[in-house]
């Protein structure tokens, strides 16, 4: 089952890309494996999955160990910064720096285990309450101090769309989202690669694609609904 959704989201992103004449090798399914067994991410791992996002660094930390050492982890979720030591060096990429001050811890626990982490900046486009990430009119200037910190790699920008019914409700904030992206692009501050836009999940990742995404993030559509506790 995890195999043919997995296909089924792999056909819907090469369509997307056609419709908005992209190369599908532009965009990075990212499995998102929050909350499952091991079990069902052996599964995708043998589908062809090799990208698998988690949200809490306690299910990085468990799952690691126990599947291929192929697999690139992603860091989705909200990171505390008293975990940084725990994850920095199982980790291919961290989607959610949300603050400059988690972005000094990383730098200094990457300075102390002689690695350099790549990163992105989670930006809270449509300056919702209840999630993290920098505002629009802040990301520039935390860019440019981050930025100056060592044993970090600033490779793009991430946000998490607002949860609605219809995925065109959301074609705006990616829409704006990329324009944003492509601006900071072109300001080639140092250390700053900006080649990643991660944006979309299950309910609109075709939409994101359309609009640029070069990540997008899938849980629900690869895996099935995530089951409540107490439930069978």
């Amino acid at each position: 089952m995890v195999a043919d959704r997995f296909h089924e989201i792999q056909r819907r992103v090469r369509a997307a890309c056609e419709r908005s004449g992209r190369d599908p090798k532009e965009v990075t399914l990212i499995a998102v494996s929050k909350t499952k067994p091991v079990s069902d991410v052996r599964e995708a791992y043998e589908a062809g999955v090799r990208d698998f996002g988690e949200n809490k660094v306690q299910e990085i930390l468990e799952k690691y160990p126990q599947l291929p050492e192929d697999i690139r982890w992603h860091m989705i979720g909200h990171l505390q910064t008293n975990k940084v030591r725990q994850v920095v060096e199982k980790v291919c990429l961290i989607h959610s720096v949300d603050s400059i001050k988690l972005a000094g811890e990383i730098s200094k626990e990457s300075q102390r285990q002689g690695i350099t982490t790549p990163m992105l900046l989670e930006v809270n486009v449509a300056e919702e309450e209840t999630k993290f990430g920098f505002r629009l009119d802040e990301t520039e200037g935390a860019l440019r101090k981050i930025s100056q910190l060592e044993n970090i790699k600033v490779c793009g920008l991430m946000t998490i769309a607002p949860f609605v019914e219809e995925a065109e409700e959301n074609r705006q904030i990616f829409r704006i989202f990329h324009q944003f992206y492509v601006d900071m692009k072109s300001k080639n501050i140092d250390n700053v690669n900006m080649s990643i836009l991660s944006m979309g999940m299950t309910g609109d990742f075709e939409v994101a694609i359309e609009e640029g995404a070069t990540m997008v993030r899938v849980g629900t559509g690869i895996f099935g609904v995530r089951r409540r506790i107490g439930e069978q």
